[in-house]
């Protein structure tokens, strides 16, 4: 019996060390934290039923949570960025054509001031500023 406690410690570890490993930011995480939490729950029971004798309820709880667990680690395909136009850059800039470089910084670093999502703001307007910072520096 020594060696099923063992066994859930060791899941209960797991599990412990896959949602610290989490690199999800706020708010998107929630289906693999608990995905791992239930997994986890899922794991534990196949050791129990398997200390038991049960090894086919056994067998059929262990593959139902490494599927939950693989099926939570795939994530979906990194949204596409679209150019950005120089016209539209200046728009969202607030510059004129024929701004330098130290406007445009200076242009970009006081819209960043709050629209970056640690100032609140969010993060598609801070990635469309930063788009239009460096299409107009770029040329």
């Amino acid at each position: 019996m020594s060696l099923v406690w063992l066994a859930l410690a060791g899941i209960a570890v797991w599990a412990l060390v896959r949602l610290g490993r989490q690199t999800e930011r706020r708010g998107r995480g929630q289906w693999r934290v608990a995905a791992t939490l239930f997994s986890a729950v899922l794991i534990a029971g196949a050791v129990l039923l398997a200390a038991r004798g049960a090894w086919l309820p056994a067998a059929a709880l262990a593959g139902a949570g490494l599927w939950l667990t693989l099926s939570s680690r795939q994530r979906g395909p990194a949204p596409r960025t679209e150019a950005i136009s120089p016209a539209e850059a200046r728009s969202l800039l607030g510059v004129s054509a024929d701004a330098t470089r130290q406007e445009i910084n200076a242009a970009w670093k006081r819209l960043m001031a709050r629209a970056h999502p640690d100032q609140g703001g969010t993060e598609g307007l801070a990635s469309r500023l930063n788009a239009a910072r460096d299409r107009l520096l770029k040329g």
